[in-house]
């Protein structure tokens, strides 16, 4: 039975995360039926990308990003705050409960700071990420929930070079 869906309503928060709830959602049903060695394989033996070559390692780098857009939100508060480290996992079902509790720890962002302002003008009061964007916040989290689509779509074309791999041994 399909659950009801709920929209939080709390304006522009409110939309970005609904929508990252989506988005975290559908890559959870992506991966669900996988198996521990479809996670773990190799499908991109030709990229120089370390968060490419499986869907093990795009799925942590979905998870650890996750945690930065927020650790980067909250040290532009402020906030004495470290980066998480990537944790790899080997099931599904690991996977599925870290995405949850990426996406927890991005709501509990919002939920501490209800009138948090989303949009900024001004270059000088941006976010400069480490890895050397500028963003505001909106932004930001936009930017969050076009990166799980983009690696979701991924995640589909190697599960669609999974099977067709097994289909020629």
């Amino acid at each position: 039975m399909v659950k009801e869906k709920k929209y939080r309503q709390n304006g522009a928060i409110g939309a970005l995360l609904d929508e990252y709830e989506k988005t975290i959602s559908e890559l959870i049903v992506t991966i669900q039926k996988l198996s521990q060695d479809e996670i773990v394989s190799i499908v991109d033996h030709d990229t120089n990308d370390e968060d490419c070559k499986s869907i093990q390692s795009i799925l942590t780098h979905v998870v650890q990003s996750g945690y930065t857009y927020v650790v980067e939100i909250r040290k532009w508060l402020g906030k004495e705050i470290d980066y998480r480290d990537k944790e790899t996992f080997k099931t599904a079902r690991e996977y599925d409960s870290a995405l949850v509790k990426m996406f927890n720890f991005t709501e509990a962002l919002f939920n501490e700071y209800p009138n948090l302002r989303l949009t900024e003008f001004d270059l000088n009061h941006k976010i400069k990420v480490r890895w050397g964007q500028t963003f505001d916040i909106e932004q930001l989290m936009e930017h969050a929930i076009v990166h799980v689509l983009r690696h979701r779509r991924q995640i589909e074309i190697f599960k669609i070079n999974q099977q067709l791999t097994k289909l020629k041994t």
